[in-house]
């Protein structure tokens, strides 16, 4: 008999033994074939974004295949279009004020965590954030989409292949095991967590540095000035986006009573179907396991599928289910996070009323992620902006794609922070950057040698030991006095230069 779990602990030692053997390697890359590199990732991946969000679709059962081929177009083109450009090899800046110099240093082989939701979009996305901070990652892929993701990195490998660098930088588990991912995350050098919070939870215990996300619970404020078409027509494109795949989707509307019928009316004819009675409640019936956690069998499903699982008839055409709600907390399903075409509803008298509920909502299992506000009030939206307790607010746009940095000028990832509030390490969405280490050589402020001077001839590349350890005036006044003239760009190419022997 097979044991699955060994066969897959053994996989895992491979795959991270052949990182660790092409990461150094391509650490030592210059930024320009860097960039090629991640150039020929994207545009091999961009290629083949519509065949991949079928496939996830179709092996997943979660969201809608052109919507999927859209966020594989995120993670590769946009991404790409972000980070084209970002210094991320060797001496990332010089200040000869404070006279400390970054380097910058990979952190070696990551291990990438990858959620069922959206599971091609954010192995492009990885891959590339990793490759462009010169790291390796090797993939854990979730059992149900392991397929799309074996797919997903079978085309990054031949782009890496065309580029004549080594494959075994971005690798995939083939047999994955909850025994073989924890022991990916014990052996690598960091984490990059997206998933269920069970995952990123074993993430951040594993006793590897680990950078995750958590989970989103987005209340929609719909204030008094707001434009209400424009603003339901926003929710329902983000809500209805991939089936709500995304943790950033609205979860809840909050409106006032004063626009309340209109915000309602609005919605229904854009295709909301408000639940009552005996509907409802079968809804609900549908919605949580015994555990009060989400049913899969709902997560990114459409309105009518949701309604079929649940045994009622809805109208043609509805394309989200809502419902009326007055309370918060585990006696609420319509509360909490609904990665699918579900949607709760909630009227207050005003603003203040609806600041204190989005609050509570957001620590329902959502402190530290997204909120979205619809409004023409600045004063309101600042007030918004300095007091809740998450890492990006929404403004007068889709939180979905706002959040990912489809509508707005955020950086575009699949990996969202949360912050302290929410249990993340960072509260970012993660670039290049979190996966870079920042080396910082720091000249004594007292010395001259470190000044930019006018040197650059034979005298201003001299060995930077005698002329550093000069500047104080012990007994060195000669080289003291040429020191003056040493460039701190060359005196740092030198460094740098020795430091990349000991990378």
């Amino acid at each position: 008999m097979v044991d699955k779990d060994l066969l897959s602990i053994q996989e895992v030692r491979a795959l991270v033994r052949a990182a660790r053997k092409a990461q150094p390697e391509f650490a030592q890359m210059s930024q320009e074939r860097v960039d090629a590199v991640i150039k020929a990732v994207s545009e091999a991946t961009a290629a083949q974004a519509e065949t991949l969000g079928t496939m996830a679709a179709e092996e997943t059962g979660f969201g809608k295949p052109q919507d999927k081929k859209t966020k594989n177009l995120l993670a590769s083109e946009k991404v790409y279009a972000c980070i084209r450009d970002m210094k991320t090899v060797g001496i990332l800046s010089t200040n000869n004020e404070t006279k400390v110099v970054e380097v910058a240093v990979p952190v070696g082989v990551i291990a990438g965590i990858v959620p069922s939701t959206n599971p091609t979009s954010t192995t492009i996305y990885k891959s590339l954030i990793s490759l462009k901070s010169g790291n390796a990652i090797v993939f854990t892929p979730h059992p149900s989409a392991r397929k799309c993701i074996a797919k997903t990195v079978e085309i990054i490998q031949g782009a890496l292949r065309s580029c004549n660098v080594s494959p075994d930088l971005v690798s995939c588990i083939t047999i994955p095991t909850i025994e073989g991912t924890n022991e990916l995350m014990k052996i690598c050098d960091l984490i990059l967590a997206t998933g269920g919070p069970g995952m990123v939870k074993a993430a951040y215990s594993s006793g590897t540095p680990a950078l995750g996300v958590g989970a989103g619970n987005t209340p929609a404020f719909i204030e008094r000035t707001a434009d209400i078409e424009s603003a339901v027509t926003k929710i329902m494109s983000s809500k209805t986006f991939d089936n709500g795949t995304i943790c950033a989707s609205e979860q809840s509307i909050v409106t006032e009573s004063c626009i309340a019928a209109k915000v309602r009316a609005t919605l229904e004819a854009q295709g909301a179907y408000f639940l009552q009675g005996e509907k409802l409640e079968k809804v609900k019936n549908v919605m949580e396991r015994g555990n009060g956690s989400m049913n899969p069998a709902i997560v990114g499903r459409d309105a009518q599928t949701i309604a079929r699982i649940a045994g009622i008839d809805v109208p043609q055409g509805t394309r989200l289910l809502v419902s009326d709600e007055k309370g918060v907390g585990h006696k609420y399903p319509f509360s909490k996070e609904k990665l699918t075409a579900l949607l709760g509803f909630y009227v207050v008298e005003d603003w203040h009323e609806a600041c204190e509920l989005c609050t509570a909502l957001l620590h329902n299992c959502g402190a530290g992620h997204t909120l979205a506000i619809h409004s023409n009030n600045e004063e309101i939206i600042r007030e918004f902006g300095l007091k809740k307790p998450v890492s990006r607010i929404m403004v007068n746009t889709p939180a979905t794609q706002g959040a990912v940095g489809l509508s707005t000028g955020l950086f575009p990832s699949f990996t969202l922070g949360c912050g302290a509030v929410g249990g993340s390490a960072t509260s970012d969405n993660v670039t290049p950057m979190n996966l870079i280490n920042i080396r910082r050589v720091a000249y004594d402020l007292n010395s001259q040698c470190c000044c930019s001077g006018n040197g650059h001839g034979a005298d201003s590349h001299a060995a930077p030991a005698s002329s550093c350890c000069s500047g104080s005036g012990h007994g060195t006044s000669a080289p003291a006095a040429s020191a003056g003239n040493i460039d701190i760009n060359a005196v740092t190419e030198l460094i740098v230069a020795e430091l990349k022997k000991v990378l």
